[in-house]
């Protein structure tokens, strides 16, 4: 995936890399994608005006134009190693534009190419924040849905009013993540390490770390809480519409 210095780095390289890493965390990833673009062509169509919160690589925004490719993605994320991933991979594409904005700041929705959106999607991003800094992002998405359309969010979600299926989920995941790093599974530490080598990455990575440090220090409200305050703020309706043993995807409709 490094650049030899006589060819381009392979972005499509580092975007099923990614994908594998993240897949080692959440093994029905994909499912969780398909239901989240069902969700969109069942209310705002197969042609909508998207905004990929949170985008990263750009997962969301790839799976959104393999299957809509009359659709437009605008991808929003302040880590500079995933967004040179993300602007290698869609380079020449004028269906996307990325954006390198820090949600907790309250000027972010100014540098977004539109005022509304017909869906903003997320997935495993916002456990990131805490939740005072939640509820205020979940403001600012109701004012950039229109009307009828649609937020989802994919993310942990964890109900502590269950602490024994809590538990045993977790042993049961861990076992599963265990086996896999014994087949060879990379795990976050480790794929940010070879993220570090590549030539194209190194200084991106080592940005984002001054930025972020080594992990989240945010927080995993469940399902309910995530429902309550996106009605709060504006949303007319929220619920869960898939669920795994540790996920959900909730939608909000304006």
């Amino acid at each position: 995936m490094a650049d030899t210095g006589t060819t381009a780095t392979d972005w499509q390289a580092w975007q099923q890399s990614w994908d594998r890493q993240q897949e080692w965390y959440m093994p029905d990833r994909e499912e969780r994608f398909r239901i989240m673009l069902d969700m969109v062509e069942a209310f705002v169509g197969t042609e909508p005006r998207v905004l990929d919160l949170a985008c990263g690589t750009g997962t969301i925004t790839a799976r959104l134009l393999a299957r809509f490719p009359g659709a437009t993605s605008t991808g929003v994320d302040l880590d500079p190693a995933l967004l040179a991933i993300a602007r290698g991979t869609f380079e020449g594409d004028g269906r996307v534009t990325f954006v390198e904005a820090d949600l907790k700041d309250p000027a972010w929705p100014a540098l977004l190419p539109y005022g509304a959106y017909d869906a903003v999607l997320t997935a495993t991003a916002l456990h990131w924040l805490r939740t005072g800094p939640l509820e205020t992002l979940y403001g600012q998405v109701a004012e950039l849905v229109r009307y009828g359309g649609a937020f989802m969010n994919a993310d942990h979600m964890i109900d502590d009013n269950t602490p024994r299926i809590n538990a045993a989920e977790r042993t049961q995941r861990h076992a599963r993540m265990d086996r896999a790093m014994r087949e060879g599974a990379l795990d976050w530490a480790e794929w940010w390490q070879l993220a570090a080598k590549d030539p194209a990455l190194a200084a991106p990575t080592a940005r984002r770390f001054e930025i972020y440090g080594a992990h989240a220090d945010g927080e995993t409200p469940s399902a309910a809480w995530h429902a309550r305050v996106l009605r709060e703020k504006g949303f007319a309706e929220a619920r869960p519409v898939w669920r795994s043993p540790s996920d959900t995807l909730l939608l909000a409709l304006k």
